[in-house]
C-alpha cells in the first residue's frame, strides 16, 4: 500500500526530522521529562510511563495513512520531540502539523522555526500542497502566538470541538498558510532562523512577550551576562533565560516606581 506522504526524513542544518520508530522511546522519555509537558492541562503531551502507548498510537495512525510521525532531532543529534504531518487529505492536497511538543530547554529556539521550515517546505515544495494547517487548545496562548510568528492566519475557531481526558470541553483554533503564500512565508522564516541570536534563542525584540523587557530593562539599564554554562558563546542576557528575565522585570518595575 503506497501511502501519502511517503515515509522520508528532514534535514536542515539546525534540525532533523526522522521518522518516528519504537527505538526512540527512552530518548523521548528523557525529552518529555524536560519541563514536565504532560502536566500541562491544556495539551495532550504524553506521560513518560505512557511513552511506549503514544508511539504506538501514531505509528498506527501511520499505518491507516491518517499521519507521518516524525521524532524531532536537534542540531546536536539529541532527540528533542515529537511532530507530525496529521489530518492527511491526498484528494485536496491539505495536510496538517500538528501533534507537536518539544523538550521545555528547546522551546523558543532556533529548533522549533527550523522543523516548521522543514515541514511547510517539504508540503508546498515537494508534496504541492494547496494548504497546510494548524491547530491548538483556545487556552494555549503559547502556542497561539508562536503559530502567528510562523506567519500562519487564524481561520476561526471550532467552539466545543473535542472532549479533553478531563471531560472539559476544548475550543480549538484554527490556522493555515495557503501556497500563493509560502513564498512570503518562505522569505520571513529564513530571515527569522538566520536572525536568532548565537545560543540559539529568538533575538531581542523578536516576540511581544519579550520586546518590552528588552527595550526597557536591557537597553536603558544594563544586565548580567546570562546563566549560561559557556559564556563564551553569549555574554548578554537571554530572552530564554528565566533568571535574566526577571532582573529585568523587577529591574523597570523599580524604575517605574521610583519614576525614573
Amino acid at each position: 500500500m503506497n501511502l501519502w506522504p511517503e515515509t522520508v526524513t528532514l534535514r536542515g542544518a539546525h534540525a532533523e526530522l526522522v521518522p518516528l520508530c519504537p527505538g526512540h522511546h527512552d530518548d523521548l522519555v528523557e525529552a518529555v521529562k524536560d519541563g514536565e509537558l504532560w502536566q500541562l492541562w491544556y495539551t495532550a503531551v504524553p506521560e513518560p510511563g505512557a511513552m511506549g502507548q503514544e508511539i504506538a498510537r501514531r505509528l498506527g495512525l501511520r499505518e491507516r495513512g491518517m499521519m507521518l510521525p516524525f521524532t524531532v532531532v536537534d542540531g546536536e543529534g539529541r532527540i528533542r520531540g515529537m511532530t507530525s504531518y496529521m489530518n492527511i487529505d491526498e484528494v485536496n492536497r491539505r495536510v496538517e502539523i500538528g501533534s507537536t511538543w518539544l523538550a521545555r530547554s528547546a522551546q523558543r529556539s532556533v529548533l522549533n522555526s527550523a522543523c516548521k521550515r522543514l515541514l511547510l517546505g517539504h508540503a508546498f515544495e515537494v508534496l504541492d500542497c494547496i494548504a497546510v494547517e494548524f491547530r491548538t487548545h483556545f487556552f494555549n496562548h503559547d502556542s497561539r502566538r508562536a503559530i502567528e510568528r510562523l506567519g500562519a492566519k487564524q481561520d476561526g475557531i471550532l467552539r466545543s470541538h473535542q472532549i479533553g481526558a478531563n471531560g472539559a470541553l476544548r475550543d480549538t483554533v484554527v490556522f493555515s498558510i495557503v501556497a500563493q503564500e509560502w513564498p512570503a512565508v518562505k522569505t520571513h522564516l529564513d530571515a527569522r532562523i538566520s536572525a536568532l541570536c548565537p545560543g540559539g534563542r529568538e533575538a531581542p525584540g523578536e516576540s511581544r512577550r519579550w520586546g518590552w523587557n528588552w527595550r526597557w530593562g536591557a537597553v536603558r539599564r544594563g544586565m548580567p551576562p546570562c546563566h549560561r554554562t559557556d559564556l563564551s558563546v553569549r555574554r548578554d542576557w537571554s530572552p530564554g533565560c528565566r533568571v535574566c528575565t526577571r532582573a529585568v522585570r523587577f529591574g523597570v518595575l523599580r524604575r517605574m516606581r521610583s519614576g525614573s
